[in-house]
């Protein structure tokens, strides 16, 4: 797998690339990284990657030249003449764990992260194959949502977690019918005269798996109500899930 990050701050991307699990996946040469930045293909003096709206309006847009120039540079490093060109954007599909295991499953992509008010929508048009949106809310640029991507979807890769199985029980994954996952706990025994769930301690698989999916279904009935639903729609819920519910009621 490979990322081509197009950014005017291309040095905030080898925290992604050195540090933690994508770094040990990166060294392992699971996934690789090129960066780009649209400076690097301007032809002026002062580099300029923006420029006053049309129309009149407050802030800049980026220029689509500099931009589709860069994405074409990415494309032939990758080989690669119809990689996959992400925006980070408001206007773009939600980002979520659906999303992140769509993308695992495919060679990467070239992620354009945008600053100022806007980019130039001729290059969106002619350059652009997918807008993807962190959530409703406004960041400086789209250099911490492209991380943010890249992390969800590098540690899903084949062998890139030391457990084979953890990503399976993240909040969210198909195995857990995509609710939140269940309250974890580790030694001691007793913290602050807070003791660890008897279930846990049984010893009893079965036990353990029945605790640890109810307190899924009531966390999520607790914080994210939509998601029961969401499941119920989906036929991802047992009876067993529904009697349960019905407790919490």
């Amino acid at each position: 797998m490979r990322f081509d990050i197009i950014s005017l701050f291309p040095d905030m991307f080898p925290v992604v690339r050195d540090l933690g699990v994508t770094g040990r996946a990166h060294r392992q040469q699971r996934w690789s990284l090129g960066l780009w930045n649209p400076r690097d293909f301007t032809h002026d003096v002062h580099r300029t990657v923006d420029d006053r709206p049309y129309g009149g309006g407050p802030g800049m847009v980026m220029l689509a030249d500099p931009l589709e120039q860069a994405v074409g540079a990415a494309r032939n490093a990758r080989a690669e003449p119809n990689a996959n060109v992400i925006l980070m954007s408001p206007t773009g599909r939600r980002f979520n764990q659906a999303v992140a295991e769509e993308l695992a499953a495919g060679s990467g992509a070239i992620i354009v992260c945008g600053r100022y008010e806007g980019v130039d929508q001729r290059f969106i048009d002619r350059c652009v194959t997918d807008e993807i949106s962190l959530g409703d809310f406004v960041l400086s640029g789209g250099e911490i949502a492209a991380l943010a991507i890249m992390d969800s979807v590098i540690r899903l890769l084949p062998g890139v977690l030391n457990t084979a199985d953890s990503a399976l029980q993240d909040s969210f994954n198909d195995t857990l019918s995509g609710l939140l996952d269940s309250p974890h706990y580790t030694r001691p025994e007793v913290y602050q005269g807070e003791p660890v769930p008897e279930a846990l301690l049984s010893g009893h698989h079965a036990n353990i798996a029945v605790w640890r999916r109810q307190q899924s279904l009531k966390l999520t009935a607790q914080r994210r109500p939509k998601l029961i639903e969401r499941a119920r729609v989906a036929g991802k819920l047992t009876k067993a899930d529904e009697a349960f519910l019905r407790t919490l009621e």
